[in-house]
Parts: structure tokens; C-alpha cells; sequence
């Protein structure tokens, strides 16, 4: 599932003609660069969620010429924030386990990100499993950082504890997780947060997470884009 309702308020004046999911970074779209990671990981289809400029975002997602396959679940009448999203789109997401995706998060990948979260998953274990990016060298993150991770094999994940009182945590959430897609199925009607439920599952010891071999954008206003394609652009 990729999460592109939200308003992009942060993003304006980029966002007062488009959702942010059409907000460019480096020539391509923001949830181009989500849909093709995931495409590369091989999925098949992905449920979008769409809100502000709704029909813009779908002709784009239509004419897009490359998988995934696209289904849309529609948040016009109401923007649902990220758990009343996945609770909403259950029914189209089936009963396997699923990538949820941000659409602000842009990627240099030296490992396996993606491929390292599959192997981390474990549904016996785990209600989510998070992606991290390393707070030090990240772009466009302005926080304290989000987890702790506990003992870990080299090149595998490990369970996370929240920041909680600590001044800083040296773990941020970088915006892709994998999850059951009734995980939200309990949470209220109409808008609500998945927050509240990583803090129950980190409570109870099944919230996981790895962290990426890479270099993590999160491009959340007009200066981290502009950033992220300083970087992109050196890359190249």
C-alpha cells in the first residue's frame, strides 16, 4: 500500500496545483520513485490511496506505462491519516502480508533495503517491521531520532524501543514497513494514526526493524527536495 492522501501542507507552494505525490525529484514524480522501488522488489500491485487533487494523482498513476498494477482506494470524502488509510483499504489488499509505503521518502541504496525487510518479517514474531535510516547523514529529517534497535546479527534487523524520555535515538523511520493488512482492522472510525499502535506492539516486544545500507531523503518541503536532488544529481 502507498500512503499518498495527505495535503503536502509542508510542501507548498510545490503542492498548491498537485498532490505531493507528483511533486518531482529529479525529473520523476515522488510515488514514481516509491512505485518502481516496490515494482523492483516484485510487486505486482499496489493500493494507492488518493485525497487532495485525487484526479490529477489517478491520471498520472494510469498513464504511468510500467508496473505495479494500480488500485485505488479513495479517500475524497474524508482523508484518513495512516492507520484509518490501511483499515480503509483492507478489503483490496487481501490477507498476505504487505509493504506500506510513504511517498516522501527517497533512497541511495548500497544493499538490499527492501529484500532485507522480507527477510526480516516473521509473522509469528512481529506485528511490523520497520525500515531505518541512520539519523546522522540523513536529508531533509530534522528530529531526534525515532527507535532504539536491540541486539542484532550483522546485516539483520532486531526489535525496536521507542525514543520514549532519551534526548536523541540514532534510529528514524524511514517510511516503509510490512505489515498484516487487518493490523489497523481494530483502530476507530474515520482518521486515526498507526503510531499509537507500533507503541503497543513496541510494548509488547513485537515491533521490529533493519536499517538501511544506503543514503535516506525524507523530502518533506520545497529545501529537502531541493536537497535530494543535489544528491541524486552527484550520484549520477
Amino acid at each position: 500500500m502507498v500512503l499518498a492522501a495527505g495535503l503536502g501542507t509542508r510542501m507548498r507552494p510545490l503542492t498548491n496545483d498537485r498532490p505531493k505525490a507528483l511533486v518531482e525529484v529529479q525529473g520523476r514524480a515522488l510515488i514514481d520513485h516509491v512505485l518502481d522501488r516496490l515494482a523492483d522488489a516484485g510487486v505486482t500491485e499496489a493500493v494507492v490511496n488518493v485525497h487532495w487533487f485525487a484526479d490529477r494523482l489517478e491520471q498520472h498513476l494510469a498513464a504511468r506505462g510500467r508496473g505495479p498494477g494500480i488500485v485505488i482506494s479513495d479517500e475524497r470524502a474524508e482523508l484518513l491519516e495512516t492507520g484509518g488509510g490501511l483499515k480503509k483499504a483492507h478489503p483490496l489488499l487481501g490477507d498476505e502480508p504487505v509493504f506500506v509505503a510513504n511517498i516522501d521518502s527517497v533512497w541511495i541504496d548500497r544493499g538490499d533495503a527492501l529484500g532485507d525487510l522480507v527477510r526480516l518479517w516473521n509473522p509469528d514474531t512481529m506485528d511490523a517491521a520497520l525500515l531505518l535510516a541512520r539519523r546522522e547523514g540523513s536529508i531533509g529529517f530534522e528530529g531526534d531520532g525515532d527507535f532504539f534497535l536491540g541486539e542484532q546479527s550483522p546485516g539483520e534487523g532486531g526489535r525496536l524501543t521507542f525514543r520514549g524520555e532519551a534526548p536523541t535515538a540514532p534510529f528514524a523511520y524511514m517510511g516503509v514497513h510490512i505489515t498484516r493488512p487487518g493490523y489497523a482492522d481494530n483502530g476507530p472510525d474515520g482518521p486515526f494514526s498507526l503510531s499509537p499502535l507500533w507503541r503497543k506492539s513496541a510494548a509488547e516486544g513485537r515491533l521490529y526493524g533493519c536499517v538501511l545500507d544506503g543514503d535516506w531523503m525524507h523530502v518533506g518541503d520545497p529545501q529537502a527536495r531541493d536537497e535530494a536532488e543535489t544528491k541524486l544529481a552527484g550520484e549520477a
